[in-house]
């Protein structure tokens, strides 16, 4: 009997696991919710605590956060969305529209359409400036923080700057030479044949430890094992939206929103548990400022990748899910 009793809980369980999370296409599997005054595209992942994914950019679609859906194994409810003017939600009528605070007040809008009490938020890169500025202003909504590969202020996204192109001029030069060469026309970042050079770089160099991890990595036409592929995504990168935020001259001197976000000071005061994970060889949200997190947010847990550049969650999955759920778990 005890046999009998221990093979039906075995097959009982593994059962569960295997029915644990159901396969969700981005592009079909999704619903519309209005959030203010918005259609924003959402999509779930699981069952459980709710976990917001804030993705990058800014300007990037949700499409090539699904590397995180392993995390709804572990009893969690991923919520993916594509933010204004992004994917498959709405666009603007004016680029004005797109701002830093928009972005913010949309997480708390989206929480409030979905009936989510507490949540967690977990921003990456761009996603983490508006997952801080969330956790400030609305921080008795929040369960827990994860700020991964992020920035703390518009100085560590001018390091951003600076150091890419430093290493561009380094190991790039012929591409660094016809920059310089429109530059000195006149020619800024918001401009086609300058994003056009520019994104002769290797995704791989700047973001990656492993740059083979990238080497097929396309936004515009992403497929995922065990998702169904309905030709290219929408909008995936907007980069009227990019510039808006950044600045005209972006890619070399911030301003607008990213010019002057700034939480240093205030990041001490957060009461929820924080997660604050970096790659050593990220390029983009560099270490050395990076790091400087421990001071700021002291209260925090911060873990170095030390086989990632600015994407753990795809160059050390497994390592970035248990930190990930060990720390959702206190």
């Amino acid at each position: 009997m005890k046999k009998i009793a221990l093979f039906i809980c075995v097959f009982l369980f593994i059962g569960v696991v295997n029915a644990q999370v159901k396969k969700v296409d981005s592009w079909t599997d999704g619903k519309y919710v209005k959030v203010n005054g918005a259609n924003l595209w959402v999509v779930t992942v699981g069952e459980g605590d709710p976990i917001i994914i804030i993705p990058g950019g800014p300007g990037g679609a949700h499409l090539s956060y699904r590397e995180f859906d392993p995390l709804a194994d572990s009893h969690h409810q991923i919520v993916y969305f594509d933010a204004f003017g992004r994917g498959k939600s709405d666009t603007a009528k004016n680029v004005s529209e797109y701002t830093l605070a928009r972005d913010i007040e949309d997480i708390e809008g989206l929480r409030i359409v979905l009936k989510l009490d507490k949540i967690t938020v977990l921003g990456h890169s761009y996603g983490g400036v508006v997952a801080q500025g969330y956790a400030l202003k609305y921080p008795a909504h929040l369960s827990h923080l994860i700020l991964a590969d992020t920035f703390h202020s518009f100085v560590m996204w001018q390091e951003n700057d600076d150091n890419s192109n430093r290493e561009i001029k380094t190991n790039y030069p012929e591409i660094w030479e016809q920059l310089m060469k429109i530059r000195e026309a006149g020619a800024i970042s918001s401009d086609p044949e300058h994003q056009q050079i520019y994104g002769k770089v290797p995704y791989g160099f700047l973001y990656a430890y492993n740059p083979s991890n990238f080497e097929h990595r396309d936004t515009a036409n992403l497929i995922y094992k065990g998702y169904k592929k309905n030709g290219a995504y929408p909008n995936p990168n907007n980069t009227k939206l990019y510039y808006q935020m950044v600045g005209k001259d972006g890619d070399f001197i911030v301003g607008s929103d990213i010019g002057t976000f700034d939480y240093r000071k205030q990041l001490k005061y957060l009461k929820m548990p924080v997660l604050i994970e970096t790659g050593r060889f990220d390029r983009v949200a560099v270490p050395w400022m990076a790091i400087k997190f421990k001071e700021y947010c002291p209260q925090a847990e911060f873990v170095m990748f030390e086989r990632s550049g600015h994407n753990p969650q795809v160059e050390e999955p497994e390592k970035d899910f248990k930190i990930i759920n060990d720390f959702l778990a206190k």
